[in-house]
C-alpha cells in the first residue's frame, strides 16, 4: 500500500517547495496535482486538445484528447503533454490566468482526480507526497497525513515575489488575490478540515517549516 502525505494552502503558501523537500527526506515520490491543471490549460489554448459546450455554457475540455504524464521524482521534475516537454511553459503568466477557468469545470475536477489516484497508486513507491488544491479533503481524504500549510498574506506575497520575474512580480498582489478568489469557489484551502493538521509558517523559514511539516507526518 501506498503511504499518502496530503499537503494543501493558498497560493504562496510554499506547498511545492516544502512538498518537494519533504519528499526527498523521506525517499517518497512528488506529485504536483496543479500541474495537471496548468498541462491542461496549456492543451487547450494551444488547440491540443479540442472542446466543446456544456448545457450550461461551460467550455469543457475533451479530456479524452490529454495525453499527459508527470514525474513523481522530486529531484527530476518533469511534465509532458503527448511528447512535449512542457514543464517550464505551464508556469508561464498567460497559463496562470486561465488555469481557474479550466479547473472550475466539475467534469475535469473529477477526471484530475482520479488521474491522481491512478498515478499514486501505480507509482511502486513506498509513498508519495501530494500536493495541491482540495487534496486534503476530496482527492485524498484517507491519507495518512493530511497538512494545510499556509502564512499570512503578506508573507505569502513576499515569497510568490520572489519566485516571479521582476515585470511579473509588480502585479503578484492582485494574481494571489484573484487566483486565491477563484480557487476558493471550488475548494476551502484556507480552514483546516476535521483531521487535518495545520501548519502556520507565517513566522519560520524554509528549513523550519519543512521541519514542521516532518514533525507532523513522523508524530
Amino acid at each position: 500500500m501506498v503511504q499518502i502525505i496530503a499537503i494543501d494552502g493558498p497560493a504562496g503558501s510554499g506547498k511545492s517547495s516544502v512538498s518537494k523537500q519533504v519528499a526527498r527526506e523521506l525517499g517518497f515520490g512528488y506529485l504536483d496535482t496543479g500541474a495537471a491543471y496548468r498541462a491542461l490549460a496549456l492543451a487547450v489554448s494551444e488547440g491540443w486538445v479540442g472542446s466543446h459546450e456544456s448545457g450550461t455554457g461551460q467550455n469543457v475540455p475533451n479530456l479524452d484528447e490529454f495525453e499527459y504524464s508527470i514525474s513523481l521524482n522530486p529531484s527530476d521534475f518533469w511534465v509532458k503533454v503527448g511528447d512535449i516537454d512542457v514543464t517550464e511553459t505551464i508556469r508561464e503568466p498567460r497559463i496562470a490566468e486561465t488555469v481557474s477557468s479550466v479547473a472550475g469545470v466539475p467534469a475535469v475536477r473529477a477526471f484530475m482526480r482520479e488521474l491522481t489516484r491512478s498515478l499514486v497508486l501505480h507509482s511502486n513507491l513506498p509513498g508519495v507526497v501530494v500536493e495541491g488544491r482540495d487534496i486534503t479533503t476530496v482527492v485524498a481524504p484517507d491519507a495518512q497525513k493530511r497538512i494545510l500549510l499556509t502564512a499570512s498574506e503578506e508573507v505569502r506575497l513576499v515569497r510568490r515575489s520572489a519566485e516571479l520575474s521582476p515585470e511579473v512580480a509588480k502585479n503578484v498582489e492582485s494574481q494571489v488575490s484573484s487566483r486565491d478568489a477563484q480557487d476558493s469557489k471550488v475548494a476551502d484551502f484556507m480552514t483546516p478540515a476535521e483531521g487535518v493538521t495545520l501548519v502556520d509558517s507565517t513566522n519560520l523559514n524554509f528549513e523550519q517549516t519543512v521541519a514542521a511539516v516532518l514533525e507532523v507526518i513522523r508524530a
